[in-house]
């Protein structure tokens, strides 16, 4: 299929745009419930929703989308205040409460489901597609009503961005600063539940869960400030929205809302591996360098004491600076911490563990030289 083919696609743009609306405001409302650590709400959040999409089906008598919608944020909102009731005025932990308030609300919606298929209503076909999702279905009109709730969500963020910056980081001292922090938690709760709302129509209450919270945790990897990681985490909501949206568009039979999330999911991945500073890769290129920066400073010392014939010889912290070129004493003290080198004063001196290991490293050396 040729690029032009591609850009006319009728229903090729209603599902980006549809997916680059629920990247950007899942992104960034997905980044305050993760700093929050509050990663089960979208999945709380999306699960509440399926009883007011239920509700907004009846209520209209067809699959109205702003009824829908109208419903899901009712529901999804309604779940966000028990929660938040629930872990502030009873024992139960936020866990519990949102474990009790998922499936209740979802077991809800099935039978609510159940019961509008036994209405003989010609207008419900294809209302379990919330469920899992269908791209392909969404109208322009639909947009209309998404993008009109993500410039909400944006423009509200945008307005509170310092009270909702300093609740994820220190909900007590912005309680010193008399701010209203349980009604900016509670908008904060509902304006995901928005974001649950928003990605109903392209991956569905199931998968929904995964598109609020993946993207924060990818960005997450890559910047520890807030005003970094909430563009990243859109970026790659955004990415992620466009690519599942081509793939299912190219490979023919694909369901755009699996892909959507799998797309996003190698984000994640890429980012745990790659992160500078976070990722597994970099950790290991850290590692595997403290050891030979320790394996260097072992064999240095251990050369030290055989030249001036004495086992306890003892070498200057600047000595070792200069002859490392760079600053050793952080390492020197992991050192020390492992027992294999004993401080005095400024100066250091290896343990009989410390000549042993030293001398291992040297025979393993020159092992692999010969």
């Amino acid at each position: 299929m040729s690029l032009a083919v591609l850009l006319n696609d009728y229903t090729l743009q209603n599902v980006v745009m549809g997916a680059l609306l629920l990247g950007a405001i899942s992104g960034v409302l997905g980044s305050f419930a993760v700093l929050r650590k509050q990663s089960l709400l979208g999945d709380a959040l999306s699960h509440a929703a399926l009883p007011g999409v239920c509700l907004g089906f009846i209520i209209a008598g067809s699959r109205e989308m702003g009824s829908i919608m109208a419903g899901a944020l009712g529901s999804g909102a309604g779940a966000a205040l028990m929660v938040l009731l629930l872990t502030r005025y009873s024992r139960l932990k936020t866990d519990a409460a949102l474990g009790i308030v998922l499936s209740t609300s979802f077991a809800l919606g099935v039978v609510l489901l159940t019961f509008i298929q036994s209405m003989n209503n010609a207008s419900q076909g294809g209302l379990d597609s919330f469920l899992f999702g269908q791209a392909a279905a969404t109208l322009r009109s639909d947009l209309v009503v998404m993008a009109a709730v993500t410039a909400l969500a944006l423009t509200l963020v945008a307005l509170l961005w310092k009270e909702f910056k300093l609740v994820c980081f220190d909900p007590g001292f912005a309680r010193a600063l008399g701010m209203p922090v349980l009604l900016l938690e509670v908008i904060l709760t509902v304006m995901i539940a928005l974001a649950v709302v928003v990605g109903l129509q392209m991956v569905g209450v199931v998968l929904m869960a995964a598109m609020v919270i993946a993207p924060a945790v990818a960005a997450r990897q890559w910047s520890p400030r807030l005003e970094v990681m909430v563009p990243l985490s859109a970026a790659f909501g955004m990415a992620a929205g466009v690519c599942g949206a081509l793939v299912s568009t190219l490979g023919r039979g694909l369901a755009t809302g699996p892909l959507i999330i799998i797309s996003v999911s190698v984000f994640v991945i890429a980012s745990l591996m790659l992160a500078p500073r976070r990722g597994l890769l970099w950790e290991a290129v850290s590692r595997l360098r403290r050891r030979l920066r320790h394996q260097q400073l072992l064999t240095t010392l251990h050369r030290l004491a055989l030249a001036h014939g004495d086992s306890h010889f003892r070498s200057e912290q600047g000595l070792l600076d200069g002859y490392h070129g760079t600053h050793t004493r952080s390492a020197m003290k992991r050192l020390a911490q492992r027992g294999l080198v004993a401080r005095h004063e400024r100066y250091w001196m290896l343990t009989d563990a410390g000549h042993e290991e030293a001398a291992n490293i040297l025979a393993r050396m020159e092992g692999r030289v010969t």
